[in-house]
């Protein structure tokens, strides 16, 4: 289906760039422009740059790039029509493409159709806690927990009856299919067909920096042993790689810089109502590497605040891991006699609860502290050897990646000599004795990259192709001259005849030019990245214009010459014949020699 390009103009000026990338990542101001790392490769040096004046992204890495709906499209895993059809809604403009595909009907479920489920399911369950009488022991339940009205309302509480089809009953009177149920985990398959998953559960949606309704984790007001369940794990939905309460912490953390990690849903809605408000929550599990890769997208350090000691040293060695792998700093703080973050907030007050944060161990610290208490404080040697190489060995292991360079690796051997009262000298020697053969097998591995190649092809005829469309891309005034002699069949290589025309489209006739609204033309990532790519020159008119006149002398000579070759010469032999030894005569930029 094609869409309306007076639709896609409007959803592109109604969601700033800069807002939809800073609800994944943590930017900041260089220049015109503004910088953070990238959500798409492995970035911990920050690589990605958004122009507000172009109204793009451009990552200096992996070659990601394109306008706002290229990046919802590739951060989201959704198609071109749906990212437009979540920043039309996000913009509060009211479209639905959905019923507009001209294939049919759709038969896939996508994370779009999930998010539309859960969100409708949100509401569902709101209303039932609202209903005088079926929401009533689910309020009494609420108020025994202190939570008050405002963070009702604020976090989208919500109660799912005691029965085994209320939300199913409901749901096929919407209409929604059984198919979009179960992906959405919303109802389970038995013996006797389908029902309610949720069921005699205070509800809590679990929403992300994007405001999408990912999933839902659900409290028992029963007997039911599983005291918290969440949504099973789905195409939007993996909670090894989602945060509870990051939609209401995000702006917070990221003022402060610090993001509090605690384990349960009203621990941080009680956090929130007592002003402490960058404090979110893991889903049922110990933080995870996703946890600290999300994070570090709008934080610089974070804090765990765990119920005990116990659960405290439990947790640690897995938290230093990732403090050492994601290159974020965590500090770990217990709560006292035994309660949780939500009971200590209770009792204790907001302001007891920022200073217990304020108070936060450095995570090798508190492993440290955990593994001398372990062996007892003993003076004896052995025991303090076996302490030393279970600490080492955890150091170890989280540095084996290579993700840490030497500058940083010495502060973290400084760090440790501080720690265990060893020399610097000694720990590196050690780290290194440890690491030495996973290193080696390490780099034999290449990395899984989601960005792949642009084919540009190659030749001189390819070049030329490329030169064109980087010209005109720059100025866009050099289009008409180039016209009279270039069309859409002189380019050969299909991501460059895609690129001359849309080029086509948006200048003929002298339209007004702007980049964002030519990337909104594109559905292909690999086109908008290109163009991304090769938009960006910087070289003055006249040079340009040079390299236009040069570029398309070159393209006529290549299309003669092809011309000139017999007709059964497959791509890669013709590709051969054409191609260029050497390199670009400088003298005359945009000519290659033949």
């Amino acid at each position: 289906m094609k869409l309306e390009h007076g639709i896609i103009s409007r959803v592109q000026q109604a969601n700033d760039i800069v807002d939809i990338v800073s609800e994944h990542v943590n930017l900041a101001r260089k220049g015109k422009e503004m910088v953070g790392l990238c959500p798409f490769h492995d970035d911990h040096k920050p690589s990605m740059y958004v122009n507000p004046d172009k109204q793009i992204f451009k990552c200096f890495a992996c070659g990601a790039g394109g306008d706002v709906i290229k990046f919802v499209q590739m951060r989201e895993g959704l198609s071109f029509m749906r990212s437009v059809e979540r920043l039309a809604r996000r913009a509060g403009i009211n479209v639905n493409f959905s019923k507009q595909a001209s294939n049919g009907p759709r038969s896939d479920v996508d994370s779009a159709d999930i998010e539309k489920v859960n969100r409708w399911a949100m509401k569902f369950w709101q209303q039932n806690l609202q209903n005088e009488s079926v929401g009533a022991r689910c309020r009494e339940y609420i108020q025994h927990r202190k939570i008050n009205e405002k963070s009702i309302v604020e976090f989208g509480l919500g109660f799912a009856q005691d029965r085994w089809d209320d939300f199913l009953s409901a749901a096929r009177q919407k209409q929604i299919s059984e198919k979009l149920l179960l992906a959405a985990g919303m109802v389970v398959k038995g013996d006797g067909g389908l029902y309610d998953k949720f069921r005699n559960r205070l509800m809590f949606p679990i929403i992300d920096a994007s405001s999408r309704v990912l999933g839902f984790g659900g409290r028992t007001l029963g007997e039911d042993p599983a005291k918290y369940m969440n949504s099973p794990t789905s195409v939007l939905f993996d909670k090894s790689n989602c945060v509870y309460g990051l939609d209401k912490a995000r702006h917070e953390i990221v003022s402060s810089g610090r993001a509090v990690v605690v384990e349960g849903y009203t621990d941080v809605i009680m956090a929130h109502q007592n002003e402490c408000k960058n404090v979110v929550a893991t889903l049922g599990t110990s933080l995870t590497a996703g946890h600290g890769k999300l994070l570090r997208r709008f934080a610089k350090d974070m804090v765990l605040i765990f119920d005990s000691d116990i659960a405290g040293a439990a947790a640690a060695e897995r938290a230093l891991e990732i403090c050492l792998a994601e290159m974020i700093d965590i500090r770990v703080a217990s709560v006292p006699k035994g309660k949780d973050p939500c009971d200590f907030i209770l009792s204790a007050g907001g302001e007891a609860f920022v200073e217990l944060i304020g108070n936060a161990v450095d995570v090798m610290e508190y492993r440290w502290a955990r593994l001398s208490e372990k062996f007892g404080n003993s003076d004896n040697l052995t025991d303090r050897r076996r302490a030393m190489e279970e600490f080492l060995r955890t150091v170890s292991t989280a540095l084996k990646g290579g993700k840490v360079d030497a500058i940083m690796q010495g502060l973290i051997i400084n760090r440790l000599a501080r720690i265990l009262q060893i020399q610097p000298e000694d720990i590196r020697k050690e780290i290194e004795r440890r690491s030495r053969p996973i290193e080696r097998a390490a780099a034999n591995t290449i990395e899984n990259v989601k960005i792949s190649k642009i084919d540009t092809g190659i030749g001189f005829g390819a070049k030329a192709q490329e030169e064109i469309i980087e010209a005109v891309l720059n100025e866009p005034r050099l289009f008409e001259s180039a016209a009279k002699r270039v069309g859409a069949n002189d380019f050969d290589i299909p991501v460059l005849k895609e690129s001359w025309q849309l080029l086509e489209q948006r200048l003929t006739g002298n339209n007004e030019f702007s980049l964002a609204e030519l990337l909104g033309q594109v559905e292909s990532q690999e086109t908008a990245r290109l163009i991304v790519k090769l938009s960006d020159n910087g070289q003055d008119v006249e040079t340009l214009r040079k390299r236009l006149a040069g570029a398309v002398n070159a393209l006529a000579e290549y299309n003669i010459k092809k011309e000139q070759t017999p007709d059964d010469l497959s791509d890669e032999e013709l590709r051969k014949i054409t191609s260029v030894k050497g390199k670009p005569d400088r003298r005359n930029p945009g000519l290659m020699p033949i």
